[in-house]
């Protein structure tokens, strides 16, 4: 396997302090400054990735004045080595995860419901072209009334039967991490 590699902070140029460093880094990443401040306490910025990926970093973070280095992180070592620290990851980001899940399940219930709300007013907005002016009430009396039909909710149970789905294939996947081992 092909080792990954991640640029780490080793230090600023002489003429560079470190709160203009910060902002103009995270600046030119469009990134908020506190991860930018955690790269220089020792947190990684960027994700482990191929040496030219890595170079074309380090090359950026030398053109603001930040001296960096690159650091090999093999793929072994990064899926298993460190199993509570894996765990950790693991979580983060199945809550993660969840969080999106659910909103976007918010987000969908919320534009159904707008959807629902605007569908009966464009009825009765729009004027009925079938009605005739000209005829007496009575002759509708001798037509048999039907009672109107009942709106489909198959959006709404779609959408539930998706979630639950996702929801299941997610326990599954907590259950039995190594099932699903990538």
């Amino acid at each position: 396997m092909a080792d990954n590699f991640r640029v780490i902070f080793a230090g600023l140029a002489d003429s560079v302090d470190i709160k203009t460093a910060c902002t103009n880094l995270a600046a030119k990443l469009k990134t908020s400054d506190e991860k930018v401040a955690l790269f220089f306490k020792g947190k990684p910025l960027f994700a482990p990735c191929n040496k030219d990926k890595a170079l074309k970093q380090a090359k950026l973070l030398a053109s603001l004045g930040i001296k960096s280095k690159l650091q090999a992180v093999s793929n072994i070592i990064q899926n298993g080595s460190n199993p509570a620290a894996n765990n950790n990851q693991r979580d983060e980001r199945i809550f993660d995860a969840l969080d999106y899940i659910t909103s976007s399940l918010i987000r969908l219930e919320e534009k159904l419901d707008e959807l629902e709300q605007r569908l009966p007013e464009a009825q009765l907005k729009t004027p009925d072209e079938n009605i005739d002016e000209w005829q007496d009430d009575d002759l509708m009396l001798d037509d048999d009334l039907a009672t109107p039909k009942k709106r489909s909710n198959l959006l709404l149970y779609s959408l539930i039967a998706t979630a639950t789905t996702l929801l299941i294939v997610l326990a599954i996947f907590l259950v039995f991490p190594d099932l699903f081992s990538f």
